[in-house]
C-alpha cells in the first residue's frame, strides 16, 4: 500500500511517499481503507518531536511510529477478533495519536472509531475527530459547561475553535468569541453572540467576566484566566515557556484551570456525529489537498492561520 513514512524528526520535508506492507489486523482492531484525512497541530508537533517531553511517548531519539497521521475516515475492510461495534463495509471516522492514518489502510482499535452518520461525507467526517473531541471535552468534560452559562472562546475561528463555538451554542451557552477582525463575519455566522477582534481590542486587557474561559490559541496568561473567568480550560499553547509559566502559576494558585489531551472514544465521536446529523454543528473546510500533498497540508496548518479545518483526500473517494 502507499503511505507517507518518517525515520527521523523534522518538518514536512522529511516525509517520504512509498510502498509499505499493509498492516495486519490485531484483536479488537479494524482495518480501515482510508478515504480522507485532516491535518492538526498535533501532526506537526509529533513530526518535529516538539515539545521535547513529547518524545518520551513518541520516541526519544527516533520516531517510534513509522507512519504519521491521526485523523481519518474510511471504510472497514476487515475486523479483528473481539470487535463488537463495527462490521465490514461500515463507514467510520476516528483518530489515534499513535499514527498510521496517512496511508491507504490503517489498523486502529475499534474504541477510537465512530460510525459516520447517514448523509455525511468522508472529507467532512475526517475533519471532526481531534478538533471535535478537543472542543467537546474542553467544554463539557473538563469545562463542565451548563445551559445558560457564558463562555469565552479564544481562537474561535480555527479547527478546534470554530467547532467549540457551535458546540457551546448547541448546549445552550452564551458565547463570546475571540478572533481576528477579518474573521468576525465567519465566527458570527457560527452562532457567536458577541465577537472580540483581538487586533482591535487586546484580550489581555478585556474586562468581561465569564463562567468559563476556553483558550484554543494558547496565548492567555494565568492572570487573564483569573480576570475574565470563574474557571478555565487550556487547550493549546504558543510557546513552551508560556505553558510552563501558566502551569506553575496554576500549581500555587487557587483558580481552576484544566489542561488535557483529548480522549478518543466511540461515545464522544458518535455524540459529535449526532450533532452534525442534526445540523447543530457544521465543519468548515478551509482547504482540501490530495493525498500526495499531505506534507503541504501540514506545512499550511503549521502557520496557524487556518479558518476551520484542512482536509486531505485519497483517490477513488466515494461518498
Amino acid at each position: 500500500m502507499k503511505a507517507f513514512t518518517k525515520n527521523k524528526y523534522g518538518g514536512p520535508e522529511i516525509l517520504r511517499f512509498q510502498e509499505v506492507e499493509k498492516p495486519a489486523v490485531r484483536d479488537g482492531h479494524l482495518l480501515v481503507r482510508v478515504m480522507a484525512n485532516s491535518a492538526n497541530p498535533v501532526d506537526w508537533h509529533i513530526l518535529r518531536g516538539k515539545p521535547f517531553f513529547a518524545r518520551f511517548s513518541f520516541g526519544l531519539f527516533r520516531p517510534k511510529y513509522k507512519i504519521p497521521g491521526a485523523d481519518f475516515s474510511g471504510v472497514v475492510v476487515e475486523t479483528g477478533i473481539g470487535v463488537k461495534h463495527f462490521k465490514i463495509g461500515d463507514r467510520v471516522f476516528g483518530e489515534t495519536l499513535s499514527g498510521g492514518s496517512f496511508a491507504e489502510y490503517t489498523s486502529v482499535p475499534e474504541s477510537v472509531c465512530g460510525s459516520m452518520p447517514a448523509g455525511t461525507d468522508f472529507i467532512e467526517m475526517a475533519s471532526v475527530p481531534i478538533a471535535g473531541l478537543t472542543a467537546l471535552q474542553a467544554l463539557i468534560t473538563h469545562g463542565k459547561l451548563k445551559s445558560g452559562e457564558s463562555v469565552l472562546i479564544n481562537g474561535s475561528s480555527g479547527g478546534v475553535g470554530h467547532l467549540a463555538v457551535q458546540i457551546a451554542k448547541a448546549y445552550g451557552a452564551k458565547v463570546t468569541a475571540v478572533c481576528s477582525a477579518k474573521n468576525i463575519e465567519f465566527v458570527t455566522l457560527l452562532g457567536a453572540d458577541h465577537v472580540i477582534a483581538y487586533d482591535k481590542e487586546s484580550i489581555h486587557r478585556h474586562t468581561g467576566k465569564y463562567d468559563l474561559v476556553i483558550d484554543t490559541h494558547g496565548n492567555l496568561a494565568y492572570k487573564d484566566y483569573v480576570r475574565m473567568g470563574r474557571r478555565g480550560v487550556m487547550v493549546g499553547f504558543t510557546t513552551m515557556g508560556r505553558m510552563v509559566s501558566l502551569l506553575l502559576r496554576k500549581s500555587i494558585g487557587k483558580f481552576e484551570i484544566a489542561q488535557f489531551t483529548a480522549d478518543a472514544n466511540t461515545k464522544d465521536l458518535e455524540a459529535l456525529g449526532g450533532l452534525i446529523k442534526n445540523e447543530k454543528i457544521q465543519v468548515h473546510i478551509d482547504k482540501t489537498y490530495t493525498y500526495k500533498s499531505i506534507p503541504e497540508a501540514i506545512k499550511y496548518i503549521e502557520a496557524l492561520h487556518t479558518k476551520g479545518k484542512v482536509a486531505m483526500v485519497w483517490e477513488n473517494i466515494e461518498d
